[in-house]
């Protein structure tokens, strides 16, 4: 019974034991700091998108096109302002309408290439928002650490 309770804690010991066959390299941490870059130019990058709407469109009638029922039109609500003459309830003609799909093309911005300039070498990044006349920047210095020995 005292064994069964041993052995959870005889393998906590193996496993926590560090192996001493194996080589530790130790990195300095990045060097870090921040600084302000020329933005030069900043072009948007636009997504494409297609709406389809679906609107009813109707064939004019060739009688209301007519320019003698434009000007009886005219007269008859003149008339019916000025109070000489009741107005008539307009007949409704009957025109052939149907529906018909329309599509539409619209652009939206989805990113922003910068195109900018620090200590006077260039760079370009793709960035989700318009930086404006600067952009801040991340400067690290990482040295170079090599697997084999060069004397």
């Amino acid at each position: 019974m005292m064994c069964l309770r041993l052995l959870p804690l005889l393998l906590f010991a193996v496993a926590a034991a560090p192996a001493s066959a194996q080589d530790v390299t130790l990195t300095q941490l990045e060097n870090v700091r921040f600084a302000y870059a020329q933005v030069l130019r900043v072009t948007p990058v636009y997504q494409t998108l297609t709406a389809t709407a679906m609107v009813e469109t109707c064939t004019p009638d060739p009688e209301e096109e007519d320019v003698g029922s434009r000007l009886s039109r005219v007269v008859g609500a003149v008339r019916g302002v000025l109070g000489r003459e009741p107005e008539e309830p307009e007949e409704v003609n009957e025109r052939d309408c149907t529906v018909v799909p329309v599509r539409r093309e619209f652009q939206r911005p989805i990113a922003y290439d910068v195109d900018y300039v620090y200590k006077g070498s260039k760079y370009r990044s793709r960035l989700a928002e318009d930086p404006g006349n600067r952009l801040r920047i991340r400067i690290g210095v990482t040295p170079v650490v090599s697997s084999s020995r060069e004397d």
